[in-house]
């Protein structure tokens, strides 16, 4: 991944439920929720991306993943990343602001 060229300047969580982030370079990013926690790049999610487990024809879920996906946090972590809480509890993420530029120009790609 190439060096990023530009910044965060904002960010904020919209009602719409997209974390929405404005560079330095006049764009703005529109995250959804359900993108960014799809795309943890945890150690825990990357792992479970790879071996995914059999499915269960009748699988339990938490109380807190039957609710609507919401961001409950956002800290920088140094000048390179984020971390962000989500409703369902995960927590463990860093987003580089790579990683986040790229997801935001995707949406934008593909709602234009």
């Amino acid at each position: 991944m190439s060096e990023l060229s530009s910044y965060p300047t904002g960010i904020s969580l919209s009602d719409d439920n997209r974390l929405v982030i404005d560079w330095s370079d006049n764009v703005s990013s529109r995250i959804p929720f359900r993108i960014l926690r799809d795309n943890c790049p945890c150690a825990h999610c990357r792992e479970a991306e790879r071996h995914p487990q059999p499915v269960e024809l009748l699988p339990v879920i938490s109380a807190a993943e039957a609710q609507p996906l919401l961001v409950q946090g956002v800290k920088p972590l140094g000048n390179y990343a984020y971390t962000i809480a989500f409703s369902d509890g995960h927590d463990t993420g860093i987003y580089k602001l790579e990683l986040l530029r790229q997801l935001g120009d995707a949406i934008a790609d593909a709602e234009s």
